[in-house]
């Protein structure tokens, strides 16, 4: 009882966090692995997956209700995330994942340095690109980032809101609701395969669904009466965590080399 209470605490922060800047995984998934220990590790990312899809499906209905999300663009680049993320899941069984996560470490960095310096940089929604050139752009980098989802996971949404403001020229809430949209298809993708497999725990997933579903309500709520700025600024909390997350895997890694 007290296990299951402690993971609809995290699942309820982590659905808050998601909704807003995504990274909820860097709170939600820990906390199975540690209550879980013994379970084998696709067991409980299918668990994961369960819960968070429903949050994050939460918080795209509730975007598209209040903020701009522009669904010539978002559908197309959803669709081929959801492929490359498939993709993404499928290479990561062929090839080892470890030698790209310094890569990414760097760039997460860049990121977060960039983002502190430009103190302006997400606050006005002002796109750069014409329709078409948007549609491009988005597909593109939604390409891209859907199969880092599905090879690697942590960071995603944050990567993704960070390519809508930094190429497309959206302000941090514009992006954040947008991003939703591609997560929810490259989850969903995912979800399909644990489902297939038998990779869950179906009574846990949705009772911690029901948590993240509340964490969500509350995160766009804040991310919507607040605006831009407090996106941007849980924004510089979360990628940070993301991080530490990145470090602590390559330090392992090396340790266990020696």
């Amino acid at each position: 009882m007290l296990t299951t209470l402690a993971l609809c605490v995290a699942a309820f922060i982590a659905g808050l966090i998601d909704s807003v800047v995504g990274g909820g995984g860097l709170i939600q998934l820990p906390a199975l692995l540690v209550a879980f220990p013994s379970e084998p590790a696709a067991r409980l990312l299918g668990t994961n997956r369960t819960s968070s899809i429903f949050g994050t499906s939460v918080a795209m209905l509730r975007y598209a209700r209040e903020a701009t999300i522009p669904w010539r663009s978002m559908l197309p680049a959803a669709i081929v995330a959801a492929t490359t993320s498939a993709a993404g899941a499928w290479a990561v069984t062929h090839v080892s994942n470890v030698a790209f996560k310094p890569i990414v470490l760097v760039v997460l960095v860049a990121v977060a340095i960039y983002t502190y310096i430009r103190k302006d940089f997400g606050r006005v929604h002002a796109p750069k690109l014409s329709p078409r050139r948007q549609l491009i752009t988005a597909t593109a980098a939604c390409a891209v980032i859907g199969f880092y989802d599905g090879f690697f996971g942590p960071g995603t949404g944050s990567f993704l809101i960070f390519a809508f403001v930094g190429l497309l020229g959206w302000s941090f809430l514009a992006a954040s609701a947008s991003a939703k949209v591609v997560n929810v298809a490259t989850n969903f993708t995912s979800l399909l395969y644990f489902i297939a497999t038998g990779n869950l725990m179906p009574a846990l997933g949705l009772t911690m669904a029901a948590c993240n579903i509340a964490g969500s309500m509350v995160g766009t709520r804040l991310a919507l009466t607040r605006g831009s700025d407090f996106v941007r600024k849980l924004f510089l909390i979360v990628v940070p965590l993301v991080i530490a997350r990145f470090g602590y895997d390559i330090l392992v890694s090396l340790l266990s080399i020696k």
